[in-house]
């Protein structure tokens, strides 16, 4: 399987994939900590993590499948949300919330 196909399969099978530096119990990074505790502050369990610290072609494979250059990327139903900033801004905004209940 290629790296394309994995990251196709984990977002589609996945309500919620975060894509992060370190772990959710340890996060590697301030921006994977930050998407952690706004996912943790809007109750939701069962995020499908995963650490591209541990994989560099992961690591690399979801930039080029999101065509975004930064980690964290955060997936809801599929489709990517964003980084770390954006995510920020869609808690603040209550935009976040409505995305993970629909």
């Amino acid at each position: 399987m290629s790296v394309e196909d994995t990251i196709k399969e984990q977002v589609t099978t996945h309500p919620v994939v975060l894509y992060m530096k370190g772990t959710l119990t340890q996060p590697q990074c301030g921006f994977s900590a930050n998407a952690v505790n706004i996912l943790d502050a809007c109750d939701v369990e069962n995020v499908f993590s995963v650490d591209v610290l541990a994989d560099s072609e992961i690591r690399q494979g979801i930039k080029e499948f999101s065509n975004w250059p930064t980690i964290p990327q955060l997936y809801i139903n599929g489709e990517f949300v964003g980084g770390s900033d954006i995510v920020t801004e869609m808690y603040q905004s209550g935009e976040l919330q409505k995305l993970l209940t629909a």
